[in-house]
């Protein structure tokens, strides 16, 4: 696969600014292989994403954002470049239940889409044979009441050795504290079994059953000190009755879980998110 540089950025709405990047590209010999734009109105913003294959450019890809950074001071960006020949780096966060931890574990090995796992950190040991076996560290880092600041600092030392892009709460089921979200405000995502804002917090699928609701879902989110309510990744649901009980709703959430968690590290990784206030622009 031909190597790319990724522009994403968002900026105050005006004109001109698709023609500045274009102009800067091409005067460089660059060669766009995607593009993608929107602007939030209500914002006032515009957003882009630009695909640029790397080869075509006239200086060494490791440039790009030296020699970019006058257009983007023009246009007052909010912006960031990635290279793929640098795969995001993805520390994972699990508890006991393993579904969406494996999940992550296989498309890693399968490649499913360009990521790596420097580590996996548990308040379980559980899981320590599996992640072993796939040749990633892993971190048993106990919480407690007690020990729960102390944990979280270990964590944060943890993410950082592991030099993490992004964490992934793999059905971590611990609360982070507000620190660490907002330290590392716009990197972590979580995988919360319900479709919010329906049923934050614990046991949805129970809420749900009370509810006699007849759709239950899955939503990938950034964590935010709020519970619950960071900006939506993705989503999806599938369709259940009046004879399911709260089991087996969890049961058939797992796979709704999976994939909506794969889905959102998916577009988080190739840089189609852009956060837009508490909202997402999700370029496909």
């Amino acid at each position: 696969m031909a190597r790319t540089l990724t522009l994403s950025f968002s900026c105050p709405d005006t004109s001109g600014i698709v023609a500045g990047v274009s102009a800067f590209v091409a005067g460089h010999q660059g060669w766009i292989t995607e593009a993608s734009q929107h602007t939030e109105t209500e914002l006032g913003r515009f957003f882009m994403r630009v695909e640029i294959r790397a080869e075509s450019l006239d200086f060494p890809a490791a440039e790009f954002a030296q020699r970019f950074a006058p257009v983007a001071a023009k246009f007052g960006m909010d912006w960031k470049v990635s290279d793929s020949a640098q795969p995001r780096r993805v520390v994972l966060l699990c508890s006991k239940q393993e579904h969406c931890l494996y999940d992550l574990l296989a498309r890693h090995v399968a490649q499913d889409f360009p990521f790596v796992v420097p580590c996996v950190i548990s308040n379980h040991e559980n899981h320590r044979k599996v992640v072993e076996a796939h040749g990633i560290p892993f971190h048993y880092v106990p919480v407690t009441p007690e020990t729960k600041q102390a944990a979280y600092r270990k964590m944060e030392q943890l993410f950082r050795e592991a030099q993490a892009d992004l964490i992934v709460l793999a059905r971590y089921m611990q609360v982070l504290d507000e620190q660490m979200c907002r330290d590392f405000s716009g990197k972590i995502i979580n995988i919360h079994h319900s479709f919010l804002p329906s049923f934050a917090g614990a046991k949805p699928y129970h809420q749900a059953h009370r509810r006699g609701v007849k759709l239950i879902g899955a939503t990938c989110h950034f964590v935010t000190p709020e519970l619950d309510e960071g900006p939506i990744v993705e989503q999806d649901v599938i369709r259940i009755d009046h004879s399911d009980t709260p089991d087996d709703m969890a049961h058939l959430g797992k796979d709704i879980e999976k994939v909506v968690l794969a889905r959102g590290l998916r577009a988080v990784v190739e840089d189609r998110v852009l956060l837009a206030g508490n909202k997402t622009v999700i370029f496909r």
